[in-house]
Parts: C-alpha cells; structure tokens; sequence
C-alpha cells in the first residue's frame, strides 16, 4: 500500500472520483466528509492532507490554522473560491498547493505525486540544500554554516521555494504566497526580491530562473 493520504471532502460525488483515481494511483486514502475530527489536535499519521475550505460546521481555513500549530504534513487545498484573497490567505497560512474546482483529476493525481517527492522544510529543524541550511521554526539561514541576513520577504520567498524544492514556480505563486498584496504584489517587486536573495546566498545556480514561468529551487543541491 502507499502513502496514506487524508482527504477532508464533504461532496459526495466528488469525494468518491478523488479516493477512486487516488486509489488507482496506488495511495492509501482516508476519507473524511467534516473537518471538525482533526480540530482537536490529531496527531496525523498521513503524508498528506487534501482539504476542502467550504465544510458543514467548520472552515477549512480554520482547519489549516490549527494543523499548522503542531503539524508540518503538506495540504493541497480543493476549493471552488478561485479569488486572490482566498489564495493569498491559505498560502500564508501554511497551505503548500491549491487547486480550484472543477479540476481534472489527474491533474490531482500528479501534483500529489509532485508533492509527496519534494522534502517538506519541517518547522522543527533545519532542511539542508547543498551548502544552504535552511531553519524554519527560527527563521535562520546560513550558507557554509556561515549565518546570511535576510529580510522578511527574502525568507519567506526562499521557505516558499524550499517547499516546492525541484517544481518551476509561477511567478504568480510566489507573489501570491509571499509579498503583500496591497503593498508590493507584483511580478517585477518579486524579480527585485529574487535578484537580492541570489546576490546574499552567493551560490551559483541555486534559484534558477524558468523561463516564461518563474523561477526552481535545485534539488541537486540538496545534501
């Protein structure tokens, strides 16, 4: 059996075609049709979360909060709310992936699959990328054990990339997680960020550009 994956998805319909081609695609699936069983702090034993935002009794931006105060497990979430606002706030709430409905469900399938191969950076120790290391929970990053002084955005953008370590990344995505949309939400602001980031890592290739896309954090590095 494969990894064993938790989805939080009150249609029926739906739920039965997700656990069916997830299923098929060799996972192990729990299902669950109401969010308020994980609020009182399950200790989760699945390698991911497929959570749903609009839920009898409770709002799965609600569920991602409480998750995200005692578990780092990755969270895809399925929702019909396609607005920035929506996005921007799960991304900054800890959300690793979002799919709108309606979606094709082998779309779900592969970006699963490009989830659970990425290493999840883990709030309760640091993730090594090469010569980076690169520490969460303390908000510290250092090349050659060598500390590097990073803004707020500067950090969130590469915790952002280390996430999705090895995925081409929207330009959108990442403006989207990381910057402030009434302040500095703009591919150009983010292109800034990323060139100040590159110049204080010092390591050449690191964070590659995507051409036409955004930009890839190298899993070759990592050691």
């Amino acid at each position: 059996m494969g990894e064993k994956i938790l989805l939080i998805e009150d249609d029926q319909k739906l739920g039965v075609q997700i656990v069916d081609h997830l299923t098929k695609a060799g996972f192990d699936l729990i299902w669950w049709t109401e969010g308020e069983r994980i609020l009182p702090g399950v200790s989760p034993s699945f390698a991911l979360l497929v959570l749903d935002l609009m839920l009898p009794g409770v709002w799965g931006m609600d569920i991602l909060k409480h998750l995200r105060t005692y578990s780092d497990v990755p969270v895809l979430i399925l929702s019909a709310r396609n607005a920035t606002t929506d996005r921007v706030r799960a991304f900054k709430l800890g959300a690793d992936d979002y799919m709108t409905k309606p979606f094709w469900p082998e779309e779900l399938v592969e970006r699963v699959r490009a989830r659970l191969r990425r290493p999840t950076v883990q709030k309760t120790g640091p993730v090594k990328f090469g010569h980076l290391q690169l520490d969460v929970a303390s908000r510290l990053a250092s090349v050659r054990g060598k500390s590097v002084c990073l803004t707020r955005v500067e950090f969130d953008l590469l915790a952002a990339l280390a996430r999705r370590a090895g995925e081409a990344v929207t330009r959108r995505w990442l403006v989207d997680s990381v910057l402030d949309p009434d302040k500095e939400g703009t591919e150009r602001t983010l292109d800034v960020h990323v060139s100040h980031l590159r110049k204080k890592l010092g390591i050449d290739n690191l964070i590659e550009t995507v051409w036409g896309i955004g930009y890839r954090l190298r899993t070759g590095a990592r050691s």
